[in-house]
């Protein structure tokens, strides 16, 4: 393979990473102050130098590149153009060099080298031109959520192109780079997403069937209404959906829930797939499906999409804060568990550049993606109870209210200098969400099947980001990988 600087002209690149523009929607996560000229030119220069010099995989073993996101949160939270840089020089001295790709990707052979990572660059180019003559969203319509470049008639089934799923697998680091440039205006970054998941291995992972590409009946008036309606001035609801007045019948707590008592999914059952997550796909993947599709999403209730985007949310941040807690062990931050929160936080931008149809679509596959993660490790015990008994708050007594102001303040900057460049991305998304959701009181999720669901409230998010904060900065402190990786 040869090592090569991936061309683009000066003013490409300057369209591809543009000085980055304020979220979508009220939903994704806001800026902290402190940004500076100085760190919009070390963040571009970040971005462009990565997009030239480096291969998305830095290694043989697939583990991804992602100097940019570490960069993108450093900037969302306020760090200066001198530590946006430093972190970039420490983050892409084990990266691979980009690589010339054997010939150019085209619509006749994009589904041909699908899984190849020798057409990595090809792909990027590939999916440029079709921002630059279509928009993202259209793009993303087009190549990830119609049933063309997912389910094509007449294929084998180990050839068929699935790239919702390789949207998904990974980690999930294709949607989170998707993610990264929908939230900051990037189309280069959701070029590199696109190809990322082009050139993700899908093995035999086709847990996702064909139906889930079915359309719903919205028509382009009802569809653009809808969207209107989305916008800030035109809501006349809450910006986080309030809960409906009686529970949808499945809700997502209530699949987890199910999940849990479901004795093909015991751990013991379970144990032979903690270290292959392809396999526990090819033999159950169809039974996770079936749970999957039972989650309600109902388009005639006001916010549905609001609301069944925070309940992946909350229910990512449970199989991650209260799967991670025993009473006998304490907590242990979760490597894999983490990047079910960390992507989490793009659903926002993501959804608000698709139709309403894929929207849902999007929604169900990860929903699928974080069940299969959960039933991966085991399905570990959830005791929200013993969890919150055992978590502790910051104190609230009239003698120490001046002492921690604003204690998410102290976690956001802790996970900003940390060495480990995860951190700051799960404390900027426990940060927001505890900004979004942590009005929420208890006896908000009563209803739902899953037991001691109700005695949560929106203390969750800081609870879980101190967790968080106290386990990495311990002595030599390292994500817990309980058993071993199985993919970063």
């Amino acid at each position: 393979m040869t090592a090569v600087k991936q061309t683009c002209h000066p003013t490409e690149l300057d369209v591809l990473f543009p000085t980055p523009s304020l979220p979508p929607t009220v939903l994704c996560p806001q800026r902290f102050p402190g940004t500076s000229p100085e760190a919009v030119e070390a963040l571009i220069h970040v971005l462009k130098d990565n997009h030239i010099k480096y291969h998305i995989f830095f290694n043989e073993l697939r583990f991804h590149n992602h100097v940019t996101h570490r960069a993108l949160a450093l900037y969302a939270t306020g760090a200066s153009g001198a530590l946006i840089e430093h972190f970039y020089k420490q983050d892409a001295s084990h990266q691979r060099p980009a690589i010339e790709p054997p010939e150019a990707i085209t619509e006749e052979n994009f589904i041909e080298h699908l899984g190849d990572d020798k057409y990595y660059a090809a792909y990027i180019t590939f999916f440029m031109k079709s921002i630059d003559t279509k928009g993202v969203s259209a793009t993303l319509e087009d190549y990830i959520f119609s049933k063309k470049y997912n389910f094509v008639e007449g294929r084998d089934a180990s050839t068929q192109p699935v790239m919702l799923i390789r949207v998904v697998l990974g980690l999930i680091h294709p949607l989170i780079h998707l993610g990264y440039g929908t939230e900051f205006g990037m189309p280069g970054m959701v070029a590199e997403g696109l190809a990322m998941a082009s050139v993700q291995d899908s093995h035999r992972l086709k847990f996702l069937p064909p139906s889930i590409f079915e359309r719903g009946s919205t028509t382009a008036v009802q569809e653009i209404t809808a969207r209107l309606a989305s916008l800030l001035l035109n809501r006349k609801t809450p910006i986080a959906p309030s809960q409906l007045d009686k529970l949808q019948k499945n809700h997502a707590f209530s699949i987890l829930a199910k999940i849990i008592h479901d004795p093909q999914f015991a751990p013991n059952e379970m144990e032979k797939y903690i270290d292959d997550l392809d396999g526990l796909l090819v033999v159950h993947g169809a039974d996770m499906w079936r749970y999957a599709e039972q989650w309600t999403i109902d388009l005639s209730q006001p916010g549905e999409i609001d609301r069944k985007m925070e309940e992946c949310i909350w229910t990512n941040t449970i199989i991650y804060a209260v799967g991670g807690w025993s009473k006998e062990k304490g907590f242990a931050a979760d490597f894999n568990f983490m990047h079910l929160v960390t992507s989490s936080l793009f659903l926002s931008s993501v959804l608000s550049y698709l139709s309403q149809d894929s929207q849902v679509i999007l929604l169900r596959a990860y929903f699928t993606t974080s069940l299969a993660w959960f039933i991966s490790r085991c399905g570990p015990q959830l005791d929200i109870e013993g969890f919150l008994g055992a978590t502790t708050l910051p104190p609230s007594s009239e003698g120490d209210v001046t002492s921690r102001a604003n204690p998410f303040l102290d976690i956001v900057q802790s996970g900003i200098m940390h060495r480990d460049d995860h951190m700051l991305k799960i404390q900027r998304a426990f940060a927001h969400f505890s900004s979004v959701y942590g009005s929420r009181p208890k006896g908000y999720f009563k209803g739902t099947e899953l037991e001691g669901a109700e005695a949560l409230d929106g203390t969750l998010f800081f609870r879980a980001a101190r967790l968080t904060g106290q386990f990495m900065n311990r002595d030599g402190g390292r994500w817990s990988f309980a058993f071993k990786m199985n993919e970063v």
